[in-house]
């Protein structure tokens, strides 16, 4: 397990100051959105399933990425032993989401890859549902106005009704993340992603071990960060930060709902306007 949680760090490291890395500018409080990894059942299917989308191959490494403007899609395969996986669906992060210019055309092209596209999204032409055959929901909406073919758009945040106020704030306070409203319903605005929060009707369990393991984080000052917000806060690291082989800082915390976060700090980032 050691090793493989080394070989994650140098995945994530490889990515520093390299054009592959796609972030948006960070907040104010210095952070940005990083990243998805995925616990990938098949790392060539999925990983052709979001090249088919549009994403771009990362350079070759221990594990596997597909970059998008706004996130990095890691890919690695469970560990040994491999941990207990599940879908997203039925975990605190239920789902997570793209933004295209034209939802139907992407459709059509997708489909004709072998992307699966399964119906029933209410006859909405602006709105799909990709679901990977590990089990990743991944909602797909429109934007015709966008000047990329595709972008990451959102993070699903699946809770009981009590908590969803109470996770939006939490995001505000220790990511910056601006809260506000879409359709009725509580989110939470950061470079690069859209939080948004839906009431559960049945329990979630925690992301780590699911197909989505974890989301993360770009920061920009990761070991100020975690003295002046996370130590403050009562939020505990669950390793020891540290700093890999290509000199990317890295951290991993759980959210107070089982939402598994990594958070990185790249060194010469360069990010998206």
């Amino acid at each position: 397990m050691e090793r493989m949680f080394a070989m994650v760090c140098l995945a994530s490291g490889l990515m520093a100051g390299t054009a592959w890395a796609q972030p948006y500018t960070p907040n104010e409080a210095g952070v940005t959105m990083g990243h998805w990894h995925l616990n990938s059942a098949s790392i060539e299917i999925n990983k052709k399933i979001f090249l088919s989308m549009g994403g771009t191959a990362g350079p070759a490494a221990p594990l596997q990425r597909v970059i998008f403007p706004g996130v990095m899609v890691i890919l690695n395969l469970p560990g040994d032993p491999p941990p207990t996986t599940g879908p997203s669906v039925g975990s605190v992060v239920n789902h997570v989401g793209f933004v295209v210019s034209n939802v139907q055309d992407a459709v059509a092209k997708w489909k004709a890859a072998g992307v699966p596209v399964p119906p029933g999204n209410k006859n909405r032409l602006d709105q799909a549902y990709v679901v990977t055959p590990d089990g990743l929901r991944i909602e797909i909406l429109e934007d015709k106005n966008q000047t990329v073919p595709i972008r990451h758009e959102h993070v699903h945040f699946f809770l009981p009704e009590a908590a969803i106020p109470e996770s939006q704030a939490w995001y505000a306070k220790i990511f910056g993340a601006k809260p506000g409203t879409r359709a009725g319903a509580a989110v939470g605005d950061l470079p690069g992603v859209q939080l948004r929060f839906a009431k559960a009707t049945e329990p979630q369990v925690p992301t780590k071990g699911r197909i989505l393991d974890h989301i993360g984080f770009d920061i920009s000052d990761l070991k100020g960060f975690i003295k002046k917000t996370l130590e403050p806060n009562g939020i505990k690291l669950e390793s020891p930060y540290r700093k890999n082989d290509a000199g990317v800082g890295i951290a991993f915390i759980t959210d107070p709902w089982g939402a598994y976060i990594e958070l990185n700090e790249r060194p010469n980032a360069v990010y998206i306007n």
